[in-house]
């Protein structure tokens, strides 16, 4: 697939990594549609301004299955058409399994897993029926190989997993693709309120001794939106830490 003057959709991208891979498509000459859960900040919008005339910005709480279905009609009819889905918005409630509320399993599953689900589904209709398009899933390492204190953030990356396949399969007939990325440790806000000493024992565990970039993880996304030939993959990018 180019990229240029390609539609994109990009959940979650006022910061991190889905800031990140907006700021990728856009300077690969794609039409890019930004989401988050509240406007744009002038600081985010400040990065964006050299693109001003190739993205737009829609706000939705992915919790509500009523704001996904007009996420995915209003950024339809944005560009008259969607080529590349990514999925990259979620959230997490980190406690240990024993000590975790029903709702702090509840609500990472509605935003995480079911909140892509919805919007599959609702863009997958709409890809059928101009038989081309792509998505892109965000999922984690944490999926693939559970983490102490994530139980209800593991289950969403790893039912991510799951979907991206079946996706791949239902959406080939018709030319649709559907891989996932899995991350590991990425630099964040999240990371950066760490102590120095938890961040020193996070890198200690990764073979490549540092932590991965937001634009080191948006430059898989680019290519599996470009690789017309991979469908069901996850690719995993954490610097070896599961190796």
């Amino acid at each position: 697939m180019e990229l240029k003057d390609k539609v994109v959709l990009i959940t979650g991208s006022t910061r991190g990594i889905g800031n990140a891979t907006a700021l990728a498509f856009l300077r690969a000459g794609s039409k890019v549609i930004l989401h988050g859960r509240h406007s744009l900040s002038a600081e985010e919008g400040e990065k964006l301004k050299d693109f001003q005339d190739n993205y737009t910005f829609i706000t939705a709480d992915l919790a509500n299955p009523d704001d996904v279905q007009q996420l995915a009609d209003s950024a339809w009819q944005a560009y008259g058409h969607i080529d590349v889905v990514v999925n990259n918005a979620g959230m997490n409630k980190d406690k240990l399994l024993v000590a975790m509320k029903q709702s702090d399993f509840d609500d990472v599953i509605n935003v995480n897993l079911r909140g892509t689900f919805l919007l599959t589904k609702a863009i997958l209709k709409k890809m059928y029926k101009q038989k081309s398009g792509c998505f892109v899933n965000i999922t984690s390492v944490v999926g693939i190989h559970g983490n102490v204190g994530q139980a209800n953030y593991a289950a969403s990356k790893a039912g991510i997993i799951g979907l991206t396949k079946t996706v791949a399969q239902e959406g080939a007939l018709r030319g649709i693709r559907s891989n996932a990325v899995a991350p590991g440790m990425i630099a964040s806000d999240m990371t950066a309120a760490l102590s120095e000493r938890n961040q020193k024992r996070i890198v200690d565990q990764i073979p490549l001794k540092r932590l991965g970039k937001p634009e080191e993880v948006a430059q898989a996304v680019l290519f599996l939106a470009q690789n017309d030939y991979m469908t069901g993959q996850t690719i995993v990018i954490d610097g070896g830490m599961t190796i």
